[in-house]
């Protein structure tokens, strides 16, 4: 499994995902390496806010379909950080298909979060949603409220929210009073989904 990683991974700027994919698209060594890694059957991967840029600037999650996803500035044209809904909707995905029907909260931090899909939303493995349509419970108006999509066999994510910021109660911005005693959120079992269908394929 490879994880990209959020938080201005390549560089400390708006659009480093840009020159992040460009590292692989104009080094053969590091393209090859990355076409190899997803021809394969038995890999994951998970693209966390600049690493979802990524992802989608490569093509990785819908790589067949003529009209590729982008990826926009917020409709606010500012940098949304917020703690927000979200819905994880009946999916086909390794990590999130077992959290299908949740309603989870979650960290956003990016400015350019907004999913542009231009196919209708049924052509997409969509695993989260914002829960609601509205500005800022969908801080960037992304299309049908997206957060998140997979590929069609459900391998590969790219997902704008940070789980990995919400694993624990303490880090969330709000937390159910009748569940204060979880040593760990919902999140997590998304990583040990990943965790176990890595090992089942040995």
């Amino acid at each position: 499994m490879i994880v990209f990683c959020g938080g201005f991974s390549n560089s400390d700027v708006l659009g480093s995902a840009k020159g992040w994919a460009g590292a692989f698209l104009f080094n053969p060594k590091a393209k090859e390496t990355l076409d190899r890694f997803y021809a394969r059957k038995d890999t994951l991967s998970l693209g966390i806010c600049n690493g979802c840029q990524l992802m989608i600037e490569l093509g990785l999650i819908n790589p067949d379909y003529e009209k590729q996803a982008h990826m926009l500035h917020n409709d606010s044209h500012k940098f949304e950080s917020a703690f927000l809904g979200l819905t994880i909707p009946q999916n086909e995905s390794v990590m999130f298909k077992t959290l299908g029907g949740s309603r989870l909260g979650v960290w956003v931090a990016h400015g350019e979060g907004k999913f542009s899909l231009p196919y209708p939303e049924d052509k997409y493995n969509v695993i989260a949603k914002y829960t609601y349509a509205d500005y800022p419970a969908n801080p960037n108006g992304s299309d049908y409220n997206v957060a998140g999509i997979a590929s069609a066999d459900g391998r590969h994510v790219a997902m704008m929210p940070h789980p990995e910021r919400a694993i624990f109660p303490w880090q969330c911005g709000y937390y159910p009073a009748e569940r204060l005693d979880d040593e760990i959120t919902p999140w997590i079992e998304a990583f040990v989904n990943a965790r176990k269908w890595v090992e089942a394929q040995k």
